[in-house]
């Protein structure tokens, strides 16, 4: 069977807040943001050498530790599950970010090296006043970027639970997305052993098995893809699914994350992991009867389903006021009492 080739991502130079906000989010497509951060002066350095860009790292690290994850050079940089699936392919721990730095240096020319990287580290925590050099007026000012450091590495597809803009900084980056109704068509991994929170696609994009996950080919053909240069960004709204390849043997990615749900509501993936609890295992009359209630009352395929009620009367379902979510969340914690 022959694979769609994925179609390009639309690109736009030039960015500002105001085109982000009237033009690509509304959208809801991804977009490459070409040169968004091409004057940070880390990009400058890092498009002057490997080494500048590390010696420009380590003014800012004064020798704290970071979340590092490692993997034998058979995993070839990809980051998956044990072959039992009873683990991972890599290990986890810590180390101080500098000598980190020094190894990726150190095994640039090596065919087959160990696999690391340094992921979704907070960099005020790690790299304070890095942040305050490298700055984008892209998003809220309070969101708080992350550093991703690593050497030839391959990311499985999987999907945030917040829009997402990322900036390459050193390296190259080729990312691969699939819009958020393609998760029928991407094999998903376990909710309970994830490698870092969301479900991974099982399948590998760079050699899928399609005979183990035929219907990837149809997944294959909503994908989108586009490659990084330093100072290049991308936006991924939410919940696209995206599969990232570091193309270089040294690569240093920052990204935002952030949300404007109101921040005092629960969490929908909360509900997710409760629905699947109480929801999937009935009979399957009793689930769509409940598929129904959903519809109508959380996703309001029929419209409002309090609008026939006054104001006063439409309890949980009306306009979520402090007090309100005060007693839901103390219902809430009831009912979790109970399971």
């Amino acid at each position: 069977m022959t694979l769609a080739k994925p179609k390009p991502i639309r690109e736009y130079d030039h960015v500002d807040r105001a085109l982000l906000d009237r033009e690509i989010r509304p959208s809801l497509q991804p977009a490459v943001l070409r040169g968004a951060a091409a004057e940070w002066p880390a990009v400058r350095a890092a498009r002057h050498s490997d080494e500048a860009l590390v010696k420009y790292v380590k003014r800012f690290s004064g020798g704290r530790r970071v979340a590092a994850i490692v993997g034998p050079p058979e995993i070839g940089g990809r980051f998956f599950y044990s072959d039992d699936m009873l683990g991972f392919n890599f290990e986890r721990g810590q180390s101080p970010l500098e000598p980190f730095l020094d190894r990726l240096l150190r095994d640039r020319e090596h065919a087959s090296p160990i696999a690391m990287a340094v992921q979704s580290e907070i960099i005020p925590d790690v790299l304070a006043g890095f942040e305050a050099e490298n700055r984008i007026d892209l998003i809220p000012a309070d969101v708080q970027p992350r550093v991703w450091i690593g050497n030839r590495i391959q990311v499985a597809p999987h999907y945030d639970l917040y829009e997402n803009i990322g900036i390459v900084v050193a390296g190259r980056r080729r990312f691969t997305l699939f819009p958020p109704e393609q998760i029928v068509n991407l094999y998903a991994g376990p909710f309970e052993l994830t490698p870092a929170g969301t479900p991974i696609s099982l399948v590998n994009p760079c050699a899928p098995d399609l005979e183990r996950f035929p219907r990837f080919a149809e997944a294959m053909t909503t994908a989108l893809t586009a490659e990084l240069e330093p100072g290049d960004a991308i936006y991924i709204p939410f919940h696209w699914w995206h599969g990232v390849e570091s193309l270089e043997p040294f690569n240093v990615f920052v990204n935002y994350w952030w949300s404007e749900a109101r921040p005092d509501l629960g969490r929908p993936y909360d509900a997710l992991m409760h629905v699947i609890f109480a929801l999937k295992h009935l009979p399957p009359e009793q689930r769509a009867i409940w598929r129904t209630m959903f519809d109508h009352y959380v996703f309001e395929i029929d419209g409002d389903p309090a609008a026939h009620l006054p104001s006063h009367a439409r309890g949980m379902l009306g306009e979520p006021t402090g007090e309100l979510i005060a007693r839901m969340r103390a219902t809430l914690k009831q009912i979790a009492s109970r399971i």
